[in-house]
């Protein structure tokens, strides 16, 4: 048996998080990747990046600090390998690729600027899709981000069809979300779905994970839309520091979370879903699993 020890940087809209896995293989059956470490920065690259078109010094000052205490708890558990992307923050910043320059030559920690395309791909690696796979059900992923909402259409473990739109919920926290944008993402529901019934919703994201955590189900568990629509309606009736206390939810997750909501509760009645699973899984999860494919090929 051995264990390989992996790592997956997702520098996000929201927050910035490292995940540490441990990769059991006998060799025989299927690897096993158990969770090690995960810790989160609530680091807003999209408080900038949506509401000024740039990283501040400021925000970058942080998410150096950020890393260089990333590299060290690397090093503590003995990574062997990692990899780090950034996503719509990093990507619609004009200083973007600057600040991934900075942050190498700071801490050696080198950025992947990854396109939606890219992330959706990496995510669906994570082992998302387990739940679909031998399936004949008809499956809309949805991933909903600070700076982006990823869509993929699933049938037969097959994509059908995928897209990637600017909306995401930092963007509607700084009201940066066109109508004109809704009404794409409206109309490519709609017109995927359009001869499709009983599709079932696939949730991503720390929002949907939080609010199948408040639901009290266990893991595996189906989250119904009137679930949904219910915890949304009464996150409204209190303010960002009223749900904190009330609900247990860190700051920088309080004052996006109905906009989350609202996000995936478009999506499902739009393809007339009333049904979502929520895998908690994400990019770093589908990061590691990539590393440990490519270790696999280079010692073949």
């Amino acid at each position: 048996m051995t264990i390989h020890k992996l790592a997956g940087i997702d520098l996000g809209s929201n927050s910035v998080r490292l995940l540490i896995t441990n990769v059991i293989d006998n060799g025989v059956d299927l690897p096993v990747f158990k969770k090690s470490s995960l810790t989160r920065l609530p680091i807003r690259l999209g408080d900038d990046a949506f509401g000024k078109g740039a990283i501040q010094k400021s925000t970058r000052n942080r998410l150096t600090l950020g890393m260089i205490a990333y590299a060290n708890i690397m090093k503590v558990h003995g990574v062997e390998k990692f990899r780090a992307c950034a996503t719509s923050a990093l990507r619609d910043s004009k200083n973007g690729e600057e600040i991934i320059a900075h942050i190498k030559k700071k801490t050696g920690i080198e950025i992947e600027l990854i396109s939606g395309k890219e992330e959706a791909k990496i995510i669906f690696s994570s082992g998302m899709t387990d739940v679909m796979k031998g399936s004949d059900e008809t499956f809309l992923y949805i991933d909903v981000g600070g700076g982006s909402t990823e869509l993929t259409l699933f049938h037969n473990d097959l994509v059908i069809a995928s897209k990637s739109f600017k909306i995401g919920t930092i963007r509607l926290l700084k009201n940066q979300v066109a109508k004109s944008t809704w009404k794409q993402m409206e109309k490519w529901v709609k017109e995927v779905t359009s001869d499709i019934e009983n599709i079932i919703m696939v949730g991503s994201g720390g929002n949907i994970n939080r609010t199948f955590k408040l639901s009290g189900q266990a893991i595996g568990s189906i989250l119904e839309i009137d679930y949904i629509q219910n915890t949304y309606d009464i996150l409204l009736e209190f303010s960002t520091e009223e749900r904190i206390i009330k609900f247990d939810l860190n700051p920088d997750r309080a004052d996006v979370i109905t906009h989350a909501l609202g996000i995936y509760l478009s999506a499902m009645k739009w393809a007339k879903s009333t049904k979502m699973t929520v895998p908690k899984k994400g990019l770093a999860d589908g990061m590691v699993r990539d590393l440990y494919r490519r270790t696999k090929k280079k010692k073949k």
